[in-house]
């Protein structure tokens, strides 16, 4: 006999709620690290591409007070979850949430985005795992990496920047692959859990235009869990509720 789903609860923000109860993807580090570290500088217009709860799309609201954020999501479940956080979120009327694909949108948008971010499915290897839906969003299943970037590719203004976060032998990959769509690698951060610890993701931002590389690192927290560290605080301070 299976047991029955906990019910996901709420995630608290110190601004913002995110009800995750019909997303398959919950608010986890990566989406947090991907919304506090997009550079949103001059960026009027923002895509979240496949924005689950609207976890990040709603950070980069947060940070970017005048920009307006659009986010594609193509499961209808997840993309009502969004609307809704959105909805009821302090920046409502600057977030739009599309329920298709990003290939599909790719086709129709009627303007380019000066930021473009992503927390995309990716493939470790390994076996799919009895919960489809996750397996669905984790593997690259509905968004090969070469449909991402040919859409970014399409709808990146001519001085954009495209921000993902990835696990670190994927990252590497996907700047190699994004070479091949003209997208080079012009900053990134290499994150570990721990200090004793190797790296596990890669924060990353693509542009048009090939120049020097931007290279940080960053610690999440020290020996005890939630022992975070300064640099860590520093980056996503403004979020937590308890940090």
């Amino acid at each position: 006999m299976t047991m029955p789903e906990k019910k996901a609860k709420p995630f608290y923000f110190k601004q913002f709620t995110i009800h995750q109860d019909r997303c398959s993807m919950k608010v986890g580090t990566d989406g947090v690290l991907l919304g506090a570290w997009a550079n949103t500088d001059d960026a009027s217009f923002i895509l979240d591409v496949g924005t689950g709860s609207g976890l990040i799309a709603i950070m980069l609201a947060q940070r970017a007070s005048e920009a307006e954020i659009h986010a594609v999501e193509v499961d209808q479940a997840a993309a009502e979850q969004a609307r809704e956080n959105m909805n009821a979120s302090p920046w409502k009327d600057r977030l739009k949430v599309l329920n298709t694909s990003i290939q599909e949108y790719a086709r129709v948008a009627a303007h380019g985005y000066d930021l473009i971010v992503s927390n995309p499915p990716f493939f470790s290897g390994g076996t799919f795992s009895h919960n489809q839906d996750r397996t669905s969003v984790r593997h690259t299943v509905k968004l090969p990496h070469g449909d991402l970037l040919s859409a970014v590719r399409n709808l990146l203004s001519p001085q954009g920047r495209f921000s993902l976060i990835l696990p670190y032998i994927e990252g590497l990959r996907f700047q190699e692959l994004a070479r091949e769509y003209h997208l080079y690698c012009t900053r990134v951060t290499e994150v570990k859990p721990r200090k004793d610890k190797p790296v596990e993701r890669l924060l990353m931002q693509f542009e048009r235009k090939e120049g020097s590389l931007e290279k940080g690192f960053l610690t999440i927290q020290h020996e005890e869990r939630n022992d975070w560290t300064e640099d860590y605080v520093r980056l996503a301070g403004d979020f937590y509720l308890k940090m």
